[in-house]
């Protein structure tokens, strides 16, 4: 199958990092069946906040939400585990009304919303509320959760498709229903949470995946990068920008923690331009908050 793109591998990690931090990193991609209409879109990109664990309380969650909509990004996409528990789902979610956006913003659920963790494997999944559940909360905060579906985004006389696929990591994911009510010939950007969705046969149908669930490996290191992360391939698939399996994907690092130890990966919220055409380079800018 001909390549859709080639994208710049800019920025895949930043250089330091100290606990407490937040870095922004802005990535422009090349993307030729990206519709005119939609040249220089910026997507903000969220991922495991993990609020309600030791290191993620409810000012972590509202500084987020505050850096997010500092970018003034067209879009916003959430890509899973926002909350560290589902107990902590009715504390957490409703700060995340305050993400703002002019197309809007989208989710996808990650392990844990489904309760899956490490060793589920063996153990099996906790309680979870189910994903009709999960819809009415992502609603109550004004987010359009999308699992294993479809999602028209016009402009103009042109659309995209947003594609929801639920988490690969927990066994729960389903592209093909999701491209099954997209149409082949347009442009597709997959929102999900495990980067081992590229494994699936049918991602070349897609022009750009968005994941999260690896926190960048958390602790990496100079020409060596992450000692771990939770899937397949994790040096190359731990952050940052990748071509695989015919499909260009971006993977966040994350805005949140479960465990309070990073080196040389700091949290991150990510803003994705999408061009139809190489223009001038957009900067590609890392900026570090303290909180």
């Amino acid at each position: 199958m001909t390549e859709r793109c080639t994208p710049d591998l800019c920025g895949q990690r930043a250089r330091s990092a100290s606990q407490g931090s937040i870095t922004v990193e802005r990535v422009a991609l090349v993307l030729p069946r990206l519709p005119a209409e939609f040249n220089a879109m910026t997507v903000a990109v969220v991922s495991d906040i993990h609020a309600g664990s030791r290191n993620s309380g409810r000012a972590s969650v509202a500084e987020v939400v505050e850096r997010t909509n500092a970018l003034g990004a067209d879009l916003i996409v959430v890509l899973g585990d926002v909350v560290h528990s589902a107990a902590n789902a009715n504390s957490y979610l409703p700060v995340l009304s305050g993400l703002e956006a002019n197309e809007g913003v989208y989710a996808c659920l990650g392990n844990h919303e489904h309760g899956f963790v490490w060793y589920s494997r063996y153990l099996g999944a906790s309680r979870a509320p189910s994903v009709d559940r999960w819809r009415a909360l992502y609603a109550e905060a004004g987010i359009q959760l999308l699992v294993n579906e479809a999602k028209p985004l016009p402009r103009g006389r042109s659309r995209i498709w947003l594609l929801g696929v639920d988490d690969a990591y927990s066994g729960n994911d389903d592209l093909a229903a999701a491209l099954a009510q997209a149409r082949a010939s347009e442009f597709c950007l997959a929102l999900t949470h495990s980067p081992d969705l590229v494994d699936d046969p049918q991602v070349r149908e897609v022009d750009l995946v968005l994941a999260g669930h690896t926190h960048g490996g958390q602790i990496c290191f100079p020409l060596m990068g992450p000692l771990f992360a939770p899937c397949r391939q994790f040096r190359r698939r731990a952050a940052g920008l990748l071509r695989a399996n015919g499909t260009t994907m971006y993977v966040t690092r994350g805005s949140g923690e479960a465990l309070p130890v990073r080196i040389n990966c700091p949290r991150e919220i990510s803003l994705v331009s999408l061009m139809c055409v190489q223009g001038p380079p957009l900067a590609r800018d890392r900026e570090r908050f303290r909180t």
